[in-house]
């Protein structure tokens, strides 16, 4: 079993009083805390409860595959690890408003998953969940992972000022690019067009686009709600090497300069929206992207009224194909490779995916031990996660002689199966999201079609952008930063729409910077970065 020395995880005497625990203390703290743990796991074991365990959990309820007590993940999963779960069940559409309600009232359950990186630093000054990397020694799955793939520096962003981390992050083996747009082939063989590879090259096929159907918009947008473009602005903001919408950061890390910038102040970003005002300026974009409901634009792309959306690889099956086709059977719709920008021929993202928080009551019990190991072996170790995204072998799935898996002939997912009676995650439960993440590439890619892998052969070519270095906030700077970082955010945001819909002239750019400056900008990017330098200088 790996240690966390060995690892070189747990960091002493980083501005922390109460230092995290050696080896030898974590054993002695947890020796009455090992009820129904396992004496002997390590990596490759098959984790099993000693004794019938139940733990509550936070769900996070998926529309498309609402949660049933009689899925066949339930019942599999007791039977392999011993453990029941009980899930306090919330509604996708609530879920981050609800887990932090519940946190701040106590009421959280020990498993809160669902949490995506920096969706934890809010309740880390108050206690309420634990710092996870004190426990590594508890979870041999999760540390060969970040060994075998050199996720130190991936982890390393997680770090708060103390050296510890607060969240079990789900871990790739390499970047997974997955949204990006859907567009219409069809159309495009009908104007005698190529799939665009940049966004100027968009530009012209949505100009040709609104020549021939001049009565539409060629561009109509989903994903606005509740985060005004939220994959679009994700999307074309790493083409202009900057960020926005779901991956907008108040902290941009400028690689030549050494140091952070505020994002939202960038000339990268102000180049990123004048791109967009010049679509919804000639009406190649619909104004309403940026609010309207998913359904909405999902109905007006299915119906004809428009040929481009945000999509991801699953959406692009379960939600547009379908409808789509059954109105007009000679469409063809694709996910095309993000178009490129100023940013050149690059890919961003992490190898860290939405993960696990903690609940800190969880650390009393005295099955907090063989929780750790349940955690470790479901979410971290291979046949956990297989199990966890394929099913059961000989019911949902079968595996071919040269080891590839196939769904069996009454199940679908993600197309490959069209046609068939049962879905493997709404009849089944596997695939789920909250199990369901991270993991090799070869088991990423399973489920991939033929289409998705040459996607993904197309994005993997691309230069991968490095991950910014570590700013942990000490407390009092986190609470400063939370201060100013909400009025600064719903600022940016607001006049981002404003400037992309011709509300605000772009003339009026240098007056929006003073207004951010306001608001503390420069205040809150000189705090970033004087933490940034405190953590090279104590821990290189």
């Amino acid at each position: 079993m790996f240690t966390l020395g060995a690892l070189a995880f747990v960091v002493a005497g980083c501005g922390s009083e109460d230092a995290p625990p050696n080896t030898e203390e974590l054993a002695e703290q947890l020796a009455d805390k090992r009820v129904g743990a396992m004496d002997n796991f390590t990596v490759g074991t098959q984790f099993k409860a000693t004794q019938e365990l139940t733990f509550d959990i936070l769900y996070n309820n998926h529309s498309f595959y609402p949660i049933k007590k009689n899925w066949l993940f339930w019942s599999e999963l007791t039977k392999r690890t011993n453990v029941k779960l009980n899930p306090e069940v919330v509604p996708l559409s609530d879920y981050e408003n609800k887990r932090s309600l519940i946190i701040g009232a106590g009421d959280a359950p020990p498993i809160i998953p669902k949490t995506y990186p920096g969706q934890e630093d809010p309740f880390v000054s108050s206690g309420a969940i634990l710092p996870v990397s004190d426990y590594l020694d508890l979870m041999p799955h999760f540390q060969d992972k970040i060994r075998k793939w050199n996720l130190h520096a991936d982890i390393d962003t997680l770090r708060q000022a103390d050296g510890r981390f607060y969240l079990l992050p789900g871990v790739h083996e390499n970047i997974w690019i997955d949204y990006s747009l859907a567009v219409r082939t069809d159309i495009l063989d009908e104007l005698g067009l190529e799939i665009p590879k940049t966004w100027d090259e968009l530009h012209t096929v949505l100009k040709a686009m609104k020549d021939k159907y001049p009565n539409i918009y060629p561009f109509s947008d989903r994903w606005g709600v509740p985060t005004p473009g939220g994959a679009l602005l994700n999307i074309l903001g790493q083409a202009y090497g900057t960020s926005g919408g779901w991956g907008y950061q108040h902290a941009y890390w400028d690689a030549k300069a050494q140091r952070f910038v505020y994002t939202g102040a960038m000339d990268e970003y102000r180049q990123m929206l004048e791109y967009l005002h010049t679509l919804v300026k000639e009406k190649l974009m619909d104004p309403e992207s940026f609010t309207q409901q998913d359904e909405t634009a999902i109905q007006k792309f299915t119906s004809g009224k428009s040929f481009v959306i945000c999509t991801n690889a699953q959406t692009l099956v379960n939600e547009l194909r379908p409808p789509l086709e059954k109105l007009n059977p000679d469409a063809r719709v694709v996910k095309i490779p993000p178009p490129l920008g100023p940013a050149g021929n690059v890919k961003v993202g992490t190898r860290l995916e939405n993960g696990i928080m903690i609940s800190s009551k969880a650390a009393e019990s005295e099955h907090f031990v063989a929780m750790m190991q349940f955690i470790d072996w479901l979410w971290y170790s291979d046949e956990g996660q297989e199990f966890a995204k394929w099913g059961v072998e000989g019911v949902t799935y079968e595996k071919t002689p040269d080891g590839k898996y196939k769904l069996a002939d009454d199940v679908d997912f993600v197309g490959l199966n069209p046609g068939a009676k049962k879905h493997l995650q709404q009849d089944f439960g596997f695939s789920n999201g909250v199990f369901a993440y991270g993991g090799s590439t070869q088991l990423l890619q399973s489920t991939f079609s033929e289409e998705e892998l040459e996607f993904q052969k197309v994005v993997n070519a691309r230069e991968t952008v490095p991950v910014p270095p570590p700013h942990p906030f000490n407390d009092a700077e986190r609470e400063q930063a939370t201060l100013w970082e909400t009025p600064l955010k719903d600022y940016v945001t607001q006049q981002t729409l404003r400037f992309i819909l011709g509300e605000r002239d772009l003339s009026e750019w240098d007056d929006y910077v003073k207004e951010l400056e306001g608001k503390n900008m420069n205040a809150y990017i000189d705090l970033v970065n004087s933490a940034y330098e405190r953590y090279k200088k104590e821990h290189g």
